[in-house]
C-alpha cells in the first residue's frame, strides 16, 4: 500500500507536541498576560501612590483630599485615602495575580466614582477632560478577572487562576457596590 504525504501538510500524530514553548507556565500568552498584568497594575499603584504618598509627584492625602472636598467628597482627606489605596493595593494585586478578582473590583469602583463625579459629563474622549481614560482602565481591571491573572501569578493555586463569568461577575458586582457606596455617602 502507498501512503501520499503531502509537503505542504506535516503529519498528523496522535501525540500532543513536547516542545518546551508549548508548556502553560511558557507560552507567549501566559506571559503577555504578566506584562499586562505588570504594567497596568504597576501604573495603577503609582497612581495610588501619588494620592496616599504624595510620590512620583502626587499631592499626598491633604492635597488631594482638598480636590475631593470640591467635588463633593467630605471629609475629602478620608476619601482620597480611600481612592488611593484601592489604586495602589488594587494595582498591586493585579500586578502580582493575587486576589485578582477583588484587586479588579477596587479599581472598577474607583473608575466608577471618577465617571460619575469628574469625567462622564464632560462626554467621552479625554482631550475634552471625558470618560474615555477611566472606562478604558475599568475594563482592563474587569478583562483581567474575566481571563484570571494566568498561571504566572500568585493566584496559581487557587480556582480563579482561569478566571472566568463568576470572578468577572465578583470584580464588576463589588466594584459597583464599591462605588454606590462611596457615592451615596
Amino acid at each position: 500500500m502507498i501512503v501520499k504525504r503531502s509537503i505542504l501538510r506535516p503529519p498528523v500524530s496522535a501525540e500532543p507536541a513536547a516542545h518546551p514553548a508549548a508548556t502553560a507556565g511558557s507560552s507567549a500568552a501566559a506571559w503577555g498576560l504578566v506584562l499586562i498584568r505588570l504594567t497596568f497594575g504597576l501604573l495603577m499603584a503609582g497612581h495610588g501612590a501619588q494620592k496616599v504618598l504624595g510620590w512620583f509627584g502626587g499631592g499626598g492625602p491633604a492635597a488631594t483630599g482638598r480636590g475631593f472636598e470640591a467635588l463633593g467628597y467630605r471629609p475629602g482627606e478620608v476619601f482620597a485615602v480611600i481612592a488611593g489605596l484601592s489604586e495602589m493595593l488594587g494595582g498591586l494585586g493585579l500586578a502580582l495575580g493575587f486576589l485578582t478578582p477583588l484587586a479588579a473590583a477596587a479599581l472598577i469602583g474607583v473608575m466608577i466614582n471618577a465617571v460619575v463625579t469628574v469625567t462622564g459629563p464632560r462626554g467621552l474622549w479625554v482631550m475634552d477632560g471625558g470618560a474615555e481614560y477611566n472606562v478604558g482602565i475599568a475594563v482592563v481591571a474587569l478583562a483581567i478577572a474575566a481571563v484570571g491573572p494566568g498561571r504566572l501569578a500568585v493566584d496559581r493555586f487557587f480556582r480563579w487562576r482561569d478566571g472566568g463569568w463568576t470572578a468577572a461577575a465578583v470584580a464588576l458586582a463589588l466594584g459597583g457596590a464599591g462605588a454606590a457606596l462611596s457615592l451615596g455617602l
